[in-house]
């Protein structure tokens, strides 16, 4: 039961995310809601188990920590993370989690395989772009842009402790070989 309700949760974060965007090079469009849109108070926290509602561009693009968690439910988390050039997320594999990630900013290379040692998926992925990583994947995405990767990642169930904040990969690094 518990793997449907997952399945039903990412089914409905994927098609909200492809309802909202408006790809500009692929549509040549241009949305009224962003030429209106008023500047939001950016503030930086998890916001726990309550009901929210922010601008999710906003705060993935003025993240310059490697990792915060903006968000952490019972079965579902938010983090932001901010990826410096020529950085990586770190060769990691969620045995019982699956993760949806989006780039708001930047570019990089996305890599995915059964075993660590190879990684026979591989994707270029830049502003817009959606990342879908299943449980017990190995993966990895580096930054090949000349500015710091902007991203959001969804994990389900729930993969770092509540208000998680990394500042450098390596102090998210160290907390993991604690935990």
């Amino acid at each position: 039961m518990k793997s449907y309700y997952f399945l039903f949760v990412t089914a409905v974060l994927l098609y909200g995310v492809s309802i909202t965007s408006c790809n500009r090079k692929q549509q040549n469009c241009c949305c009224a809601e962003e030429e209106t849109k008023t500047k939001v108070e950016v503030i930086l926290k998890d916001y726990g188990a309550e009901p929210t509602v922010l601008d999710i561009d906003a705060y993935a693009t003025t993240n310059n920590n490697f990792r915060t968690a903006l968000w952490t439910g019972t079965l579902l988390q938010v983090t932001l993370m901010s990826i410096p050039v020529g950085g990586d997320v770190g060769l990691e594999q969620h045995t019982d989690t699956d993760q949806f990630l989006r780039i708001e900013e930047g570019q990089a290379k996305v890599e995915m395989g059964d075993r660590k040692e190879a990684l026979t998926f591989t994707a270029i992925a830049e502003k817009d772009y959606a990342i879908i990583v299943p449980a017990g994947k190995w993966h990895n995405i580096t930054n090949i842009g000349d500015k710091p990767l902007k991203l959001y990642s969804i994990y389900s169930p729930v993969e770092h402790p509540h208000g998680t904040v990394h500042k450098t990969q390596q102090e998210s690094e160290e907390a993991e070989h604690q935990h």
